[in-house]
């Protein structure tokens, strides 16, 4: 049987994924990565878990059209696909659920107090 859950990574880069839309090619997902999370990654645990994310269904990939920046050669683009979407909706409302029984730092306690 085929793990559908989201590793944390995973889940990050299914993420990074969605904001960079037509963008979501492996080198540029590292890049946004360490933008976002002032943390280096490797190359090469990017591309793993992006093959990782396409084997249990969650996102897909085709070939774009070749770029003089990249010497003539073709990026792949990662989209998420309907499942993928869904695994990202499960993984926040089961981890929004979590903080919410958390007392002293719970969502709903803090939007009540008109703290975001």
């Amino acid at each position: 049987m085929k793990e559908t859950r989201l590793g944390e990574f995973e889940e990050v880069l299914l993420l990074l994924v969605g904001i960079l839309n037509e963008e979501a090619y492996a080198f540029k997902i590292a890049e946004e990565f360490k933008n976002q999370s002032g943390r280096n990654v490797s190359i090469g645990s990017v591309h793993s878990t992006l093959d990782r994310l396409k084997d249990k269904g969650f996102l897909t990939s085709e070939m774009g059209e070749p770029t003089a920046e990249r010497g003539g050669r073709r990026k792949r683009i990662y989209s998420i696909t309907a499942i993928g979407k869904r695994a990202l909706e499960q993984s926040r409302d089961f981890k929004v659920n979590l903080w919410n029984q958390y007392p002293e730092l719970a969502l709903n306690k803090l939007k009540i107090l008109g703290i975001k």
